[in-house]
C-alpha cells in the first residue's frame, strides 16, 4: 500500500447562521467536551488476499460548512443542519488523522458532505487529496437543500460535475485491486442501479479477482430491514432491493397529489426491474466476499449471500467506523 501524505490543512471550523454571523462548527484541536473518541469496531473478511491488509471503513460523516459564497437560504440551512450534526467535521478530522496514523486505506461510503457547497467541496478536495483512499457517494453528495425535491438521476445532474471535481475517484462505478483483492465501490445512492452501473460491476466481477463491495445503501437482508422498521414505525426499510411484499407494508400517505408523491418512502424504495436481477445476481456471484455500507447511521452485520456478510458502518458525525482487516 502507497504511503500517505501528509495531511493538509483543511478548514473545517466556520459555518454562518442565517444572521451572517460566525460560529464555531469544529476543529483541529482536541477538546474534553463535548466530544468523545472514535468508536472503532474491528471486523475481519476473509477475501483470499494475497498478502493481510487493513483499512478504515468511514461513512456518513455529514460534514457542514457554508462560506460567503453561500446564499441567505443556504446559510440558514447550515445553521439547521449544524444542529443536527455538531460534531461531524471534528469525528472527521479524527478519522483522518486515525487512517494516516495507523496507515490505513480510508473506505468511504457516502454522505462524506451533509449537502453541496462551495465550502464543502473545498473540504472533501482538500482532505481526499491527502488520503489513500476509496470513495463511493451517498445521496446528500448531491442535495442541494436536504429534501427540498425529487432525488433521481436528473436531480443528481445538478450538482454532478462540480461534485465529481472535488472527490478522488469516479463516483458511478470505480475500483482497486489490493493484495489481489478487488475493491468496487458504486453509485447506489437512491435505492437502484442504473443500467450503466450494473455493466460495470460486472465488468469488475469478469476480471476474476475476489471482489469487496463499498456503496452508500445497503443491500436487503431481513433482520436489518424489520429492525429499521421497527424503529422508524413502518416508515421504511431504507434498504435496496427490497421485495414488494416488503415495500408494499412501507407507511404511504395517499393525499399527496401526484406532484408530491415522491415523497413517500415506498415511492423512493420500490425496486425496480434492473435492480432486482442485479441484487439476485450478486446473491449467486461466488467472488463476492463482502460488502461495505452506511447510510442508517448504525453497526449492523449480517449475511448477504453464501459467500458474503453484509457490514453496515455507524455514523462517521458520532466517531463511528470499522477498522477492517482484508486476509
Amino acid at each position: 500500500m502507497a504511503a500517505m501524505a501528509s495531511l493538509p490543512t483543511v478548514a473545517l471550523t466556520k459555518v454562518m447562521d442565517e444572521r451572517g454571523a460566525v460560529f464555531q462548527n469544529s476543529g483541529v484541536k482536541r477538546r474534553a467536551e463535548p466530544y468523545g473518541a472514535l468508536q472503532i469496531q474491528n471486523i475481519e473478511i476473509k477475501a483470499g488476499a494475497t498478502q493481510p491488509f487493513e483499512a478504515l471503513h468511514v461513512s456518513d460523516t455529514h460534514v457542514t460548512s457554508v462560506d460567503a459564497r453561500n446564499d441567505e437560504r443556504k446559510i440558514a440551512l447550515a445553521s439547521k443542519r449544524y444542529a443536527a450534526f455538531p460534531n461531524a467535521n471534528y469525528y472527521w478530522y479524527e478519522s483522518m488523522r486515525y487512517a494516516r496514523d495507523n496507515k490505513l486505506l480510508m473506505l468511504h461510503s457516502g454522505d462524506f458532505a451533509d449537502f453541496v457547497s462551495e465550502a464543502i467541496l473545498d473540504v472533501a478536495a482538500s482532505s481526499f487529496k491527502g488520503l489513500d483512499c476509496l470513495v463511493s457517494a451517498g445521496n446528500h453528495e448531491y442535495s442541494q437543500y436536504v429534501g427540498e425535491s425529487k432525488e433521481d438521476e436528473a436531480y443528481k445532474a445538478q450538482s454532478y460535475a462540480k461534485v465529481q471535481e472535488a472527490y478522488p475517484n469516479d463516483l458511478k462505478v470505480c475500483s482497486r485491486i489490493v493484495n489481489g483483492v478487488n475493491l468496487v465501490a458504486f453509485d447506489d445512492i437512491y435505492y437502484y442501479v442504473t443500467p450503466e452501473v450494473s455493466v460495470a460491476v460486472r465488468q469488475e466481477f469478469a476480471k476474476g479477482y475476489p471482489v469487496v463491495l463499498l456503496c452508500h445503501v445497503p443491500f436487503y437482508t431481513p433482520a436489518l430491514c424489520q429492525h429499521i422498521l421497527h424503529d422508524n414505525g413502518g416508515v421504511a426499510g431504507y434498504v435496496m432491493g427490497a421485495p414488494l411484499n416488503i415495500t408494499s407494508t412501507y407507511k404511504h400517505d395517499t393525499t399527496l397529489p401526484p406532484e408530491l408523491q415522491w415523497k413517500n418512502r415506498s415511492v423512493q424504495q420500490f425496486t425496480d426491474a434492473t435492480t432486482s436481477e442485479f441484487v439476485e445476481w450478486l446473491r449467486r456471484e461466488p467472488l463476492l466476499k463482502g460488502i461495505l455500507c452506511g447510510h442508517c447511521h448504525l453497526f449492523w452485520q449480517e449475511r448477504f449471500s453464501d459467500t458474503a456478510m453484509q457490514y453496515v458502518v455507524g455514523a462517521g458525525y458520532s466517531g463511528q467506523a470499522y477498522r477492517v482487516r482484508f486476509v
